[in-house]
């Protein structure tokens, strides 16, 4: 991610998924949306990106309706499209098109006054990898633990 300001990241992306590469994208929002982007009313659980007709798009995105927004408000859930080189689609349906690959969501972030959306090209991990990760987190935590408590003499 360049210098922005981060307003969303989906946790779980990472722990369901090896991530092995990333695309900057645009989205084209609408201006409720972006103002309530600009307030962190976004959600990226169970969000996924499809290329479709030459097209890169992310569905299952949610922006909570704007406040002070009246009727032109935006559908909360609905599809939006991302800006790509076209070169990087046509990586992309390629990557994609490979079994066991999709293309996941990773953090929604203010650039320039524009959002920006960090797909990753993903591979879905086996349940035993994802036990394999927990472990080494746990005992990396344990290993500064103790280090920690050796440092300030506990």
């Amino acid at each position: 991610m360049a210098d922005g300001k981060l307003v969303a990241q989906n946790k779980k992306a990472r722990h369901d998924y090896h991530i092995e590469e990333t695309y900057e994208a645009g989205i084209v929002l609408t201006g409720t949306e972006i103002k309530s982007i600009r307030g962190g009313r976004i959600n990226l659980k169970d969000s996924f990106a499809r290329v479709s007709n030459g097209e890169a798009w992310i569905h299952n995105v949610h922006i909570s309706p704007y406040e002070q927004g009246n009727r032109y408000n935006h559908d909360p859930v609905r599809t939006r499209k991302l800006l790509l080189h076209r070169k990087q689609i046509n990586q992309l349906i390629g990557l994609s098109r490979e079994k066991g690959y999709t293309l996941v969501p990773l953090k929604v972030y203010l650039k320039n006054g524009f959002a920006k959306v960090l797909i990753g090209l993903g591979k879905g991990k086996k349940k035993y990898d994802k036990r394999e990760d927990l472990k080494k987190k746990a005992a990396k935590r344990d290993i500064e633990r103790a280090f920690k408590d050796h440092q300030t003499g506990r």
